[in-house]
């Protein structure tokens, strides 16, 4: 966890575009050899920029918008219990928590259809990690 806040934060949010990326990847073959999808119709170039800004693109958002309140949370509990971590390093190990959920989810994803059942132990899964990482960082130092 401590060598992970070494890394940059420009390296951190490439590493989450191209894990983005490979969790797309089930549902842009799907449509791609589905014979009643969008794929079918246009041509590649443009069923490519089509998948981007309507799948690729609001995945990516949401995604950070979750690692955001997920860590604004982890603020709040950090001040609780009175731990030296901020905002932007409970992003940063917010992010690298979800390779293992976004792993599972795209090997899955091509054999079987997934159900929010998933996403429910996802956030679990990154709130316990979160909660670990918090009660892991060093306590503040008493001011007199």
């Amino acid at each position: 966890m401590f060598k992970l806040n070494r890394i940059g934060m420009d390296i951190t949010v490439v590493y989450l575009f191209i894990l983005l990326l490979l969790v797309s990847a089930p549902s842009l073959v799907n449509q791609l050899t589905s014979s009643d999808s969008a794929g079918t119709v246009m041509s590649l170039p443009f069923f490519l920029i089509y998948f981007f800004i309507f799948s690729y693109l609001p995945l990516t958002i949401a995604v950070f918008i979750y690692i955001s309140l997920l860590s604004y949370a982890g603020t709040g509990i950090a001040k609780l219990l009175r731990r030296k971590i901020r905002f932007s390093i409970l992003w940063k190990l917010n992010a690298y928590t979800t390779t293992i959920p976004f792993i599972l989810y795209s090997i899955i994803a091509f054999f079987f259809s997934i159900t929010d059942a998933f996403l429910v132990l996802f956030i679990l899964y990154s709130f316990i990690f979160m909660f670990k990482m918090i009660t892991v960082y060093p306590k503040r130092k008493k001011r007199p």
